[in-house]
């Protein structure tokens, strides 16, 4: 069984950066990780999640995409999981399986034109 990640608490806050085409988590007011993201159409395109290392093995990953992921549904939106740890969260906890939406090749060519890489 899925070990539940920890919530955010007073000291935790997971944000939207809009601007910045990402979801951050603080801790104590500190940006501690990231994921970003980018939209194509109805979809959020999520690519990479980082927590720095001054702040890894908390749980801060796990809490900073199931509250991405949250605020994905609740925006009417659906996702894609690119970023090999929002896969992987995926894989552990199928309350998002309704607003999932595949991987493709087309997909990733659009991401690779939208980073200019």
């Amino acid at each position: 069984m899925p070990q539940t990640p920890p919530a955010p608490d007073e000291t935790t806050q997971v944000r939207l950066a809009a601007g910045a085409h990402r979801y951050e988590i603080l801790v104590e007011g500190t940006v501690a990780g990231f994921t970003e993201f980018r939209d194509h159409g109805a979809q959020r395109v999520f690519f990479h999640t980082v927590v720095e290392d001054a702040y890894a093995g908390r749980g801060l990953a796990s809490v900073l995409v199931r509250e991405a992921l949250n605020h994905v549904r609740t925006s009417g939106m659906r996702l894609v999981p690119i970023c090999p740890y929002v896969a992987k969260y995926l894989t552990r906890h199928d309350g998002f399986r309704d607003i999932t939406d595949e991987d493709t090749r087309e997909i990733r060519s659009w991401l690779k034109a939208e980073l200019g890489s």
